[in-house]
C-alpha cells in the first residue's frame, strides 16, 4: 500500500521535505489535493509522539509564497516555511540553503551551480533516452528504479 511505503520512508529518514504549495484545486469545481499536508501531519506526529529517535528529525516545509499556507494550515503559524515563488530554481535554493542552515553541511555548491548541473543532467537524460527510442509517454511513465539507475550512472559532460 502506498501509505505504508510513505510511513516506512518517514521512519527511515532523519530529514524530510514537504512542499505544500499544491494545496489548490487545478480548476474551479476540482477538489484540492491533500496528500502532501496529510504526509506532513504524519511526519510531524512522528516527531511529536513517536520514539525518541524521531524527535531530532529535521523537517523543511516549502510553499509558493512565504505566508500562503496560513490560509489553509493556520495551525502552522510560527513555523519557518521557505518560499520558492513557484520556480524550480527557487526550490533548489530553498533546499540547498536549508541543508546549510539546519543540517550543517559545509562547502556546498551554490544554488545556481546545483541548478545548472540539474539542467545539464535533465538534458543528458532526455537526449540519451530519446536516442534509445523512448517516447514522451515512456519518459513520463518510466519506473522509478530505471530513472534512479540513470542518475547513478550519469557523468557530467565536463568529466567525460
Amino acid at each position: 500500500m502506498r501509505f505504508d511505503k510513505i510511513v516506512r520512508l518517514i521512519r527511515s529518514s532523519r530529514y524530510s521535505i514537504h512542499d505544500i504549495s499544491r494545496l489548490r484545486a487545478k480548476a474551479a469545481g476540482d477538489l484540492s489535493r491533500f496528500n502532501l499536508p496529510f504526509e506532513l501531519g504524519v511526519d510531524r506526529g512522528a516527531q511529536l509522539f513517536g520514539a525518541t529517535r524521531f524527535r531530532s528529525k529535521s523537517c523543511l516545509m516549502l510553499e509558493r509564497d512565504q505566508h500562503d499556507f496560513r490560509r489553509a494550515l493556520s495551525d502552522l503559524a510560527g513555523v519557518d516555511i521557505k518560499s520558492h515563488q513557484n520556480e524550480p530554481a527557487g526550490i533548489v535554493r530553498a533546499v540547498r540553503d536549508w541543508f546549510v542552515e539546519t543540517v550543517g553541511l559545509n562547502r556546498v555548491p551554490s544554488a545556481t551551480k546545483v541548478w545548472r548541473r540539474f539542467c545539464e543532467f535533465a538534458s543528458d537524460f532526455y537526449d540519451a533516452r530519446v536516442a534509445d527510442g523512448y517516447s514522451e509517454d515512456d519518459l513520463n511513465m518510466m519506473p522509478v528504479p530505471e530513472y534512479l539507475d540513470f542518475i547513478r550512472c550519469w557523468t557530467p559532460k565536463a568529466a567525460r
